[in-house]
């Protein structure tokens, strides 16, 4: 009996240890290009646009009404005045205050918001697909018949001092100030943040010159995407926006960022860690080599398993949470590393950047380590259109930047298309580190030795 017990227990482990092993997986499935679900739309004679997508199959539906407007609207003198007016909106039509809205809203099944941007302002909901008329004559309701109550501008205009404040507090915030100050000098796209002075003087009629002059059907889209019925949506958007004022043509200011290797420095006594924010600017959107970049970026140091993450992170303990990204704007593009980094271990992490851009720039990657990154990055996109808002932002994403629907189509294909090749050769021309820009926001006085190793970083070859 116990013989038959030992043999039982050993016939067990030699199964337990063969399912144990590492085993070989399956080879991954042959990539397939994004297919954009079918548009319908048209342009309304004051110039609104619309743009229908059915999608899905659960009984909901999101509407977006996008005006080409916002911060990159506001005088110099006049920073957040898009926000103040934004959120005065909020507080209601001459109709129905938002609270009311909101009911409404939420008697549909979902719930309606209103944002500010840098190029757009963004009037948004999602409902029961049976409601989307209904909810798309809410939206014009607040964008065209907004109440401006002047009795909630100061209390308002209160709100924004405490999140200036608050935003200013914060290293992160301060670096990206003062790195895009120095990218776009005296664009919009580089004026982050008002001084307290300057939303002091904004007045009830300042807010509503600023709508005048910027809002209107001209410079707006309406997006519908989910289940709904055609028709009935159609007429509720002709009903409701085809009488809307044309407003002024759709005009995004001319800018040309500056490339410069400028060290700027923000003092913070006694911090125990450095905020590093380190780019330059590089090619939008439009440009053919795009697809390359963002594979390059996200090897380099835009994913978890990026080059400078493992590095700094994971093998160095110099920082939690580095990362890079491309921020795109309507004719421009910036490329950034930004990383909170042990004070003493300041100058020793840019050696280590810069370390990972000149290899990447001397050797190309290996073909195993950049398919994972276009795996990465193509499951990533898939995931973005997973749902109908994922599907909207798509759409404005081609529509900001006047690109073709091939961008998205293609898109998986041009990821894979891309060699190791081609990203050592784009780190050559897209990432040279001696032509960066650097913001540290730190103790001044530790920072002063450790940027002499930063000097010599730029020196390497």
């Amino acid at each position: 009996m116990k013989k038959n017990i030992l043999s039982l227990i050993l016939a067990l482990a030699i199964v337990a240890q063969a399912f144990a092993q590492k085993q070989t997986p399956p080879a991954g499935g042959t990539p397939k290009d994004f297919k954009l679900p079918a548009k319908a739309g048209k342009e309304l004679a004051n110039g609104l646009h619309s743009s229908l997508v059915q999608y899905g199959a659960l009984p909901k539906v999101d509407v977006q009404l996008i005006i080409k407007t916002g911060n990159m609207h506001c005088a110099a003198n006049e920073v957040w005045l898009a926000d103040l007016t934004c959120q005065l909106m909020k507080e209601g039509t001459t109709s129905m205050n938002f609270k009311a809205i909101s009911k409404k809203v939420a008697a549909m099944g979902g719930e309606i918001s209103i944002f500010n941007g840098m190029s757009n302002v963004n009037i948004s909901g999602s409902v029961l697909s049976e409601f989307a008329p209904e909810l798309i004559k809410v939206i014009g309701d607040i964008v065209i018949n907004p109440a401006f109550p002047a009795s909630e501008i100061e209390r308002l205009k209160s709100d924004l001092k405490r999140q200036l404040t608050v935003q200013k507090s914060v290293p992160q915030s301060q670096a990206s100030e003062k790195f895009f100050q120095t990218i776009y000098k005296d664009h919009p796209y580089g004026r982050l943040y008002p001084t307290e002075e300057m939303i002091n003087s904004y007045t009830l009629d300042k807010v509503k010159e600023f709508y005048t002059k910027n809002f209107g059907a001209k410079r707006s889209v309406i997006y519908v995407a989910g289940k709904f019925d055609d028709k009935a949506v159609a007429q509720a958007i002709d009903e409701t926006f085809g009488k809307w004022i044309a407003g002024p043509e759709v005009n995004f200011p001319a800018v040309t960022p500056v490339r410069t290797n400028e060290i700027a420095v923000i003092d913070r006594k006694d911090a125990p860690q450095t905020t590093v924010l380190l780019g330059t600017p590089t090619i939008t959107p439009k440009d053919k080599d795009v697809v390359a970049l963002q594979v390059t970026n996200s090897l380099l140091g835009g994913s978890f398993g990026s080059r400078i993450t493992s590095n700094i992170r994971e093998d160095k303990g110099y920082t939690y949470s580095p990362f890079s990204t491309i921020q795109d704007r309507r004719g421009a593009s910036v490329w950034y590393e930004q990383a909170d980094v042990t004070s003493k271990d300041t100058g020793n992490s840019l050696q280590e950047i810069a370390k990972e851009v000149r290899k990447l720039q001397n050797e190309a990657p290996s073909k195993e380590e950049l398919e994972g990154i276009q795996r990465y990055m193509a499951g990533t996109f898939v995931l973005q259109n997973s749902n109908p808002g994922g599907i909207i932002n798509q759409l404005n994403f081609l529509d900001l930047h006047g690109l073709e629907d091939s961008y998205l189509t293609d898109r998986v294909k041009n990821i894979y298309a891309v060699t190791p090749e081609k990203v050592s050769q784009m780190t050559k021309d897209h990432f040279k580190y001696e032509d960066m820009t650097l913001v540290l926001v730190g103790d001044k006085k530790l920072l002063e030795k450790q940027i002499k190793q930063h000097e010599a970083a730029k020196k390497m070859k």
